[in-house]
């Protein structure tokens, strides 16, 4: 693995193997190679509960994954990387301690175990006591973060000249064995849940992601670069309830019940750091109609829809997340843009209104499911995937192949389109069955 590359070497490696964040909104990760920053961290906050794909996997590797992130380091001139990663991860935590003392730029930066650790507002001022500005993006603040299996994707590039072609993904829930697998990229999601065994329920519903920032799915939508969880749930499960209620429910039950208590926004993990986020402003406003300040509103674009005022702060159960989720999407859709706006200072009080994970899995149901989930081989094979051109933030990649045509596996079948945008590569070897500006469908 070469140490001493350019920026625009690495850059043109990572945007041709198609690494993307692998979590999230799906970022290029070509596109966060910055000299401005000087710091980077690697987010091993798993800051969703149930997930334990990132410490697994960095336990295993640990020694190719610090590696990479100071060749990262090393590239954008950072003058200090660090691991965030929860002092519970013991195990992980030690693979670590064993490597990290090659790399003198390279430290950890240990979280409690607290819900939205992994936000990356939240986890930049856990490790660095930095705040991000309102709307402002990481690298204002001069710091870069990468997810773990990033990482490991970069390595994976660099070292094996082994594009994007596949997506670790755990497994969890109403399942017979709790599992995290690595799939092909394309593979339906009711194929990675058959890697789990039997489902343990009758009406099972299938939950993409973690249970309070994912969504409802169904069995035949394809694993996309950013697919990190599928919890199965039965149908009455609080959380699918909460995810098929409607807004003009919502409303009318907060203009009921929302009795102005403020724990929505005494809990609200931006508000804390001094984003103007107040979400209890919000439901009275948008219940009562009432437009007088409309600062309200548009301060509902600082909302990183974390869950927890909906999930973990209010009483009444009532759904602030959701109905900001509609204010904001509405106010996007007509080109409106996040206001100019400073952060107040940390709330002194913020120390004692972190969200205990072990709370929060208790309140929404879950802790039942809080089981290993180790990471193991695919079993059998896969014959038909379906690779959407669009798995990550930009431009669509552009595809290159037709209908008719063999490819192998690794072999590029979309190009990055002008702007923001990375490759896309078969996961399996195969005849291309159907090509859209869509998706590529390959049958094996």
């Amino acid at each position: 693995m070469e140490e001493n590359i350019s920026i625009e070497e690495l850059s043109g490696i990572l945007r041709q193997s198609g690494i993307v964040g692998a979590g999230g909104a799906g970022f290029p990760t070509y596109a966060k190679l910055d000299k401005r920053a000087d710091t980077i961290i690697m987010n091993c906050a798993e800051c969703e509960p149930l997930l334990k794909l990132h410490r697994q996997l960095l336990e295993q590797n640990a020694s190719e994954i610090v590696k990479t992130f100071h060749i990262i380091a090393d590239c954008v001139g950072a003058k200090e990387a660090v691991i965030g990663i929860k002092k519970a991860y013991k195990k992980t935590i030690d693979a670590l301690n064993h490597c990290i003392g090659e790399y003198p730029e390279i430290r950890l930066g240990l979280l409690d175990e607290v819900y939205p650790a992994g936000d990356e507002v939240v986890l930049i001022y856990e490790v660095l006591g930095r705040v991000v500005p309102p709307g402002g993006l990481p690298i204002g603040s001069g710091v870069a973060v990468f997810n773990v299996e990033t990482v490991y994707n970069v390595y994976q590039a660099m070292s094996l000249g082994q594009p994007v072609e596949d997506k670790l993904i755990s497994i969890v829930g109403e399942v017979e064995h709790p599992v995290t697998v690595r799939m092909p990229l394309g593979c339906t999601i009711e194929e990675a849940v058959r890697q789990a065994g039997e489902i343990t329920v009758k009406n099972p519903v299938y939950f993409i992601g973690g249970p309070m920032m994912g969504f409802e799915g169904t069995g035949g939508q394809p694993v996309t670069k950013t697919t990190n969880a599928v919890l199965v749930l039965p149908e009455e499960h609080l959380l699918i309830q909460r995810k098929r209620s409607k807004s003009s429910i919502d409303l009318k039950r907060a203009a009921a019940a929302c009795c102005q208590c403020t724990m929505c926004t005494d809990l609200c993990p931006r508000h804390l750091l001094g984003h103007p986020i107040e979400p209890h402003k919000f439901m009275r406003a948008a219940t009562c109609k009432d437009i007088q300040d409309t600062d309200i509103f548009l301060n509902t674009m600082f909302c990183s829809s974390c869950g927890l005022c909906e999930n973990y702060s209010c009483m009444q159960g009532l759904s602030p997340r959701s109905l900001i989720a509609d204010y904001k999407n509405g106010l996007r859709a007509h080109g409106v843009k996040p206001p100019k706006a400073e952060a107040a200072p940390v709330a002194d009080a913020r120390e004692f209104r972190k969200a205990p994970m072990e709370r929060l899995m208790a309140r929404l149901d879950l802790a039942k499911y809080d089981k290993p989930a180790p990471i193991r081989s695919m079993a059998g094979e896969i014959k038909r995937v379906k690779l959407m051109c669009s798995q990550h933030i930009g431009a669509p990649a552009i595809p290159v192949v037709k209908a008719g045509d063999a490819v192998e596996k690794g072999q590029t079948v979309a190009e990055p389109a002008e702007g923001l945008s990375v490759a896309l590569h078969a996961s399996i070897g195969g005849k291309v069955e159907e090509v859209t500006e869509k998706y590529v469908i390959i049958r094996g």
